[in-house]
């Protein structure tokens, strides 16, 4: 079943433009994550969060980026991280466009 996972932690930036030039490398590893369907990154430097939403192919996927990505961002001094996973209803995801697969 695939599984929702949503990652947030504190971030003074960079945000927008300037954090797609300093990431780049960053999403193209993260985009050969193993189970990876899709990743929206997410930004709010109002509150100095930034994050992203996932979509794995299973859970077990999941939790091993999870695992993954809390030791990458330990190495950049952040702990302070929420990761929430969820299972998700394909049926009804569905109706509402979801696009589930690749």
């Amino acid at each position: 079943m695939t599984t929702l996972l949503v990652f947030e932690f504190p971030s003074t930036g960079p945000f927008g433009a300037e954090a797609e030039a300093a990431y780049t490398e960053l999403a193209t590893d993260i985009a050969g994550q193993d189970g990876l369907i899709w990743k929206v990154w997410t930004e709010d430097s109002q509150r100095d969060v930034a994050g992203g939403v996932y979509l794995f192919a299973d859970e077990a996927s999941a939790q091993a980026y999870v695992k993954k990505h809390t030791a990458r961002l330990a190495g950049f001094g952040i702990t302070d991280i929420t990761a929430t996973s969820y299972a998700v209803n394909e049926g009804l995801s569905r109706i509402d466009h979801a696009m589930l697969e690749r």
